[in-house]
Order: C-alpha cells, then structure tokens, then sequence
C-alpha cells in the first residue's frame, strides 16, 4: 500500500500548466511545508515536499489555495529517478495528490480576510456568526469541487 496523508501550509503559489493534446489535462505543482511532532535537538523541524496534482483537483488547488494556504492532502508517494545529461543517476520523491481539503483554521482565514488576502481569487470566506474555530463553505460551491 502506498498511502501518505499530509497537513502543512503551502510554500508558494501553486503553478499549474495544461499537457497538450486534444483533451488536455490540468496539472498543478506545489510544495507544502509540514511540521514535525517532535524534533532532535540542532535538527529542522519541518519537511518541505513537492507534490503534483491533476484534473480536477489541480484545478481546485490553483483556484482556492496560495502561498502560506493550509493544506490537507492525501495521496502517493512517487519515485522521480533519471539520469541527468552528465550521466550521473539523480533521485528524488514527489507526492501525488489524490484528495485535497482545506484546513485553514477560522481564526487564520479572519486575519488573512483583514489583511486583504482572498484565498486565490474566491475561497470561501468564514461566517463571523459561527461559533467553532473552522470555516463554513458556503451554499453552491458544490458544484465546482472534485470530490463530488
């Protein structure tokens, strides 16, 4: 099994290009900075990872999520193994996004709301009159997720 469940925030914008070809398909890169419970002594306590993602749900992401978004995602992990032109064999993971969720906390979408941030052109934006601490989707935007 080859199952990896993540939660961080993104480190930049998501950059998404459509493959060419009659039925083109949307792919979106984006890397997500995730914490470590627990960390040694001297060593970072944070992953960087580079994850991908297609169709629908690159779409999604370059719609609603930016730099500094928080992210839950769950995917594969994939080997990316070549060798380069100077015949020396480079290694390297990426994450394939399978599902892709918000995970913006209420307080965190307040303060990005106040500081003029938009979620990506047009996130859904919290209820004030809602007493938990996550946002509320609001009605209609079923139509234009992936997870339907």
């Amino acid at each position: 099994m080859n199952k990896v469940i993540l939660m961080g925030n993104l480190t930049r914008d998501p950059e998404i290009r459509y493959s060419q070809g009659e039925n083109s398909l949307a792919i979106a890169r984006f890397s997500i900075a995730v914490n470590r419970r627990f960390s040694r002594q001297g060593d970072t306590d944070t992953d960087f990872f580079n994850c991908t993602a297609f169709g629908r749900q690159a779409e999604f992401v370059e719609k609603y999520f930016h730099k500094g978004s928080r992210m839950l995602l769950s995917g594969r992990v994939q080997n990316d193994n070549y060798t380069n032109n100077n015949g020396e064999k480079v290694y390297s993971v990426q994450i394939i996004a399978e599902e892709v969720e918000f995970a913006e906390r209420k307080s965190a979408a307040d303060a990005n709301a106040n500081q003029g941030g938009n979620f990506g052109g047009g996130a859904p934006q919290p209820n004030a009159a809602a007493n938990d601490d996550f946002m509320n989707i609001p009605d209609g935007i079923e139509d234009g997720l992936p997870f339907n």
